[in-house]
């Protein structure tokens, strides 16, 4: 029998690939190495890059009502803001002596040229400003955005003083230095600041008042860091910009005539009123927050955050730097969880396949399209600015199935041409040219479903864009592979079929079950073509009932997950001081302490004026899923009532 056809000068895809195997090996080739390259700089991250860039700048008015740091700081630094273009949405929170304002952005704006606009149009607006303003940060991120880690410093050696100055001057600022790093929040430091503390009897002996000190203070020469001086009803702050002062030549300066200052008041140097507290199991420490910019990647951060505090635990022997919470930890565990589903997935499709074919060669043929249909939609997320993420990989899982039907379609019709007759090469040029419009028509219509997911409306649409992206070019690059690699291996692999070279065997039992399933379809096929009405009555009632169900199923965007921690956030009444939020704080890690105590969790992480003094939150890292016997929500569950019982 020959295995020529009269048909090969015809130049379509399958002729073209029987007659090029090079050709068709060397594109295969090209698409293995473009997805093994761009698997070297493709973005990991936990989902897709739905963060819409938002810029947020704060100020400091010390001592000023919100009313009016609302009226002469928020609205004057919000006005300047809002002239820089490409501006969605501004919003703001005037609080006691702070201002916050939130400006997002359109999704299409650099964070970047955003923020340099940003401190442009303030630095413009600062001559409004009223003269106690400080402390203007802009900030690529957003206010409300919870930290991706968190960082404790803690030493047996150093004063609070030392730590705190070693934290701001030295840790701080290299967390800072890492890519993505949007801010570092500092909490629990007390640096060492001068008192001047008035006693009123003596000021009063000597016919003096607080305004009289105050006004020497404020006019000295002043060569001593930030400090304060208080009386029993009145403190106010000392503001300096340099190191070292000494506290006898202090003592000496005259307020009036022969009155000196160590006469009406005690100077010190000592740590700082404390306006946070963080504390690890009951113990103080210096905490440190890391909030990412927005748009930036969480696992990178993470390593090079981890890097920082390697380096600094090598620098400092007086000092243990550990970081006690990290969101990257659950990220990459969940990708590594949807990594190994890929791989179940192809080996089980493998293993079907094998079983039904019962040829190692013909199994062979749709296995190799595969890894290339695979590996080169990772070349399309690279290409794209996508990113390897849960929901991408979720999609290379469901288009594991997808991508060899093409290929088994192709490799069944090159059989059923051999089995009448045709050699090798023919079966293959003239079996993939009668499916080739049916493998398009097929590939059209799964990318035209799975498209318009990635133009969904609001923030579902932008966190499906990739999935669909990804789903379509997965199918478009299998389609090209089974009409072109297929037809050029099933024409020079020998024995695709189970039977070739051997005499007509009996059915094996594998054989007879798809026979009796065929004999089923039969019949209900036919009493379905005999009963039209019937069947459209049964089709209406199934797909009432599938609404009907539908309509009472929970709904939510992202289902509730182990994340592997426990968190308390708290907030007290307006008004209230930091101590009376930390006696309210310690009744929670007394009900977080029997979770350490079982072993489910690390630690017990508190920090109390997380920004105001009457917020607190509590964290307890629990330990890895393998660890423990319960999951969060189990945990979460167990503590809820003693919680809520919380007055």
């Amino acid at each position: 029998m020959s295995t020529g056809t009269g048909n090969h000068d015809q130049n379509d895809l399958a002729s073209l690939s029987i007659r090029r195997p090079v050709l068709i090996c060397v594109v295969a080739m090209l698409i293995i190495l473009a997805g093994l390259a761009a698997m070297l700089g493709v973005e990991i991250r936990e989902l897709p890059n739905v963060d819409r860039p938002t810029i947020t700048v704060t100020a400091d008015y010390d001592g000023a009502s919100p009313e009016t740091v609302d009226a002469e700081v928020t609205g004057i630094i919000e006005s300047a803001a809002s002239r820089v273009s490409g501006i969605k949405e501004i919003s703001s929170q005037s609080e006691e002596a702070n201002a916050r304002i939130r400006i997002e952005f359109y999704p299409d704006v650099e964070i970047n040229d955003a923020a340099s606009d940003i401190r442009e149009a303030i630095s413009r607006a600062e001559r409004s400003l009223p003269d106690g303003v400080e402390n203007i940060r802009v900030v690529k991120a957003d206010a409300d955005a919870s930290a991706i880690m968190r960082i404790a410093v803690v030493s047996n050696r150093l004063t609070e003083e030392e730590l705190a100055n070693i934290v701001e001057d030295q840790i701080s600022p290299s967390l800072l230095s890492v890519p993505g790093v949007a801010e570092v929040g500092v909490n629990g430091d007390r640096e060492r600041v001068l008192h001047v503390r008035v006693d009123p009897l003596r000021m009063a002996s000597f016919g003096l008042s607080v305004q009289d000190v105050a006004d020497l203070l404020r006019t000295a020469q002043f060569d001593i860091p930030a400090g304060s001086f208080e009386s029993s009803d009145q403190k106010l702050f000392v503001r300096a910009d340099a190191s070292v002062w000494e506290v006898d030549k202090l003592n000496q300066m005259l307020v009036r005539d022969s009155v000196l200052l160590g006469d009406v008041a005690d100077i010190y140097y000592g740590p700082d009123d404390a306006t946070s507290y963080v504390r690890l199991n009951g113990r103080t420490v210096i905490g440190l927050s890391i909030t990412r910019q927005a748009q930036s990647n969480t696992i990178a951060i993470s390593n090079g955050v981890r890097e920082v505090v390697e380096r600094l635990n090598q620098q400092y022997d007086d000092l243990d730097v550990f970081v006690n919470s990290d969101d990257a930890v659950f990220i990459e565990g969940a990708l590594w969880e949807v990594i190994f589903s890929l791989g179940l997935a192809i080996l089980i499709v493998i293993a079907v396949l094998y079983l039904f074919l019962r040829s190692f060669t013909a199994t062979l043929i749709p296995t190799i399209t595969i890894p290339i249909a695979l590996i080169g939609t990772v070349a399309a997320i690279w290409a794209m600015g996508f990113s390897i993420n849960i929901l991408t990989l979720l999609a290379l899982v469901l288009a594991t199935g997808m991508i060899v039907d093409d290929a088994i379609v192709v490799l069944e019709n090159i059989q059923r041409r051999r089995h009448q007759g045709l050699g090798s090469m023919a079966a293959a040029v003239l079996g993939s040219r009668q499916v080739f419009f049916a493998v398009v028509a097929t590939t059209l219509t799964l990318i035209s479903v799975f498209v318009p997911i990635s133009f969904l409306p609001s923030t579902a649409g932008r966190l499906f864009r990739e999935f669909g992206f990804v789903l379509a070019f997965a199918v478009a690059v299998s389609s090209f592979v089974a009409l072109s690699l297929c037809p050029m291996l099933a024409s020079r692999l020998k024995h695709i079929d189970p039977h070739d070279g051997k005499a007509d065997d009996a059915p094996n039992m594998l054989e007879r079950f798809g026979f009796f399933c065929a004999g089923i379809y039969r019949r209900i096929l036919e009493a379905a073509l005999g009963s039209p009405v019937i069947t459209l009555m049964v089709c209406i009632i199934a797909g009432g009932t599938a609404f009907g169900v539908y309509t009472t199923v929970t709904q939510e965007l992202l289902p509730d997950e182990d994340r592997g921690r426990i968190l308390v956030s708290m907030r007290g009444p307006d008004g209230v001081g930091i101590d009376y939020m930390d006696r309210q704080v310690e009744a929670v890690e007394d009900i977080l302490r029997p979770v350490v105590e079982a072993g489910d969790a690390y630690n017990i992480y508190t920090i109390v004026g997380l920004w105001d003094p009457n917020r607190a939150l509590v964290i307890a890292p629990l330990k890895p899923w393998e660890d423990r016997t319960s999951s969060q929500q189990e945990i979460t569950a167990s503590i809820r009532g003693d919680l809520n019982a919380l007055p």
